[in-house]
């Protein structure tokens, strides 16, 4: 029986040298989740791409059609390579080649998005604590009440407008900032809740002079909402022990849950029009310089952040089974 090995959400696991041999001498029964746990994350996420690209396929607006035919074709085939590790028989899989539709909403790219944004956070943050070796992080929260989700586009955009005012207030004690936005389906299954996440570097003396009670930080955003009722706001501080990258995962996780994806087509089809060419991230203050490749178009989605050598390789390829849902071994 083939054992896998242990793999995290990124896409290298490493193999001992008695799994590959048993692996190479029956790749052609084997799927991809035989060999790793991530395999299953991969199927996963294909299989929910199918229902989405369905979902597309039976809009009435012909660009979401255009979106169904790039998603049934996304990632259908994996090529991976297998390296050596200098550690006697350790072996690393790591994608190599597919080919993804980059629909914003598809739930395989969707994945590898963050998985890329991850990646570069956790280069980069270190830097800034570097360079910012005294200052401190705060986590918040910006809520508003749940919308009909035919108004999440004028929702945002007010959301947006009051987010820029909060940062120009004069109280507002951010030297830096990452934003990023979640919009989930509400508990009523027809409303939209939206509400921005934030990653914000202050300084030293925040604590002892200017520092934001959680009542203050609700009055801010009020009124930079211009709303006749108190917002939610979810204010912490990361220990000064703590490192700012244990917020990563939280910061840049996925803009929408997949299941919520999946859960309805109509409200999926109306999120897919009301948030056309918004922006899941963005950067502002000291941060801008560090962080603005958040920001960038046609990111890479397949080295998300994983280098390895180049010498000795092996490749291993697999095709995907909408009939199986699972990823099978190319002999």
């Amino acid at each position: 029986m083939f054992v896998p090995g242990q793999a995290s959400d990124r896409n290298i696991v490493d193999f001992n040298l008695l799994s590959l041999n048993q692996f190479i001498k029956h790749q052609n029964s084997l799927n991809l989740s035989d060999i790793t746990n991530i395999g299953k994350t991969w199927d996963k996420h294909r299989a929910n791409a199918e229902l989405v690209s369905n979902y597309y396929a039976r809009a009435s607006d012909h660009e979401l059609n255009n979106y169904a035919w790039r998603i049934k074709i996304c990632s259908k085939c994996l090529e991976f390579k297998l390296s050596p590790e200098e550690a006697g028989g350790i072996f690393k899989l790591k994608l190599l080649h597919t080919r993804f539709c980059r629909v914003r909403h598809c739930p395989v790219c969707q994945w590898r998005r963050s998985l890329m944004w991850k990646a570069k956070a956790y280069k980069i943050l270190p830097q800034v604590v570097t360079d910012y070796p005294k200052y401190r992080w705060l986590f918040v929260t910006l809520t508003v009440k749940n919308c009909q989700i035919s108004e999440l586009r004028t929702t945002l955009d007010a959301m947006n407008k009051a987010f820029k005012g909060l940062t120009e207030l004069k109280a507002w004690p951010a030297k830096g900032w990452v934003k990023s936005l979640e919009v989930t389906k509400g508990r009523d299954g027809i409303s939209a809740h939206p509400h921005l996440h934030i990653l914000a570097i202050v300084q030293p003396s925040y604590f002892s002079h200017g520092y934001l009670s959680q009542a203050k930080w609700v009055t801010l955003w009020q009124q930079c909402l211009h709303i006749d009722y108190e917002p939610v706001v979810h204010i912490s501080a990361i220990a000064k022990q703590h490192d700012p990258t244990i917020l990563i995962p939280e910061i840049l996780k996925y803009q929408v849950k997949e299941s919520d994806l999946i859960a309805d087509r109509e409200w999926f089809l109306e999120l897919t029009r009301q948030l056309h060419k918004t922006r899941a991230i963005a950067t502002g203050g000291v941060l801008r310089h560090y962080m603005r490749e958040l920001e960038e178009k046609n990111q890479d989605l397949i080295n998300c952040g994983e280098e390895m050598d180049e010498a000795n390789q092996r490749t291993v390829s697999f095709r995907w089974d909408h009939k199986l849902h699972k990823y099978n071994c190319e002999g």
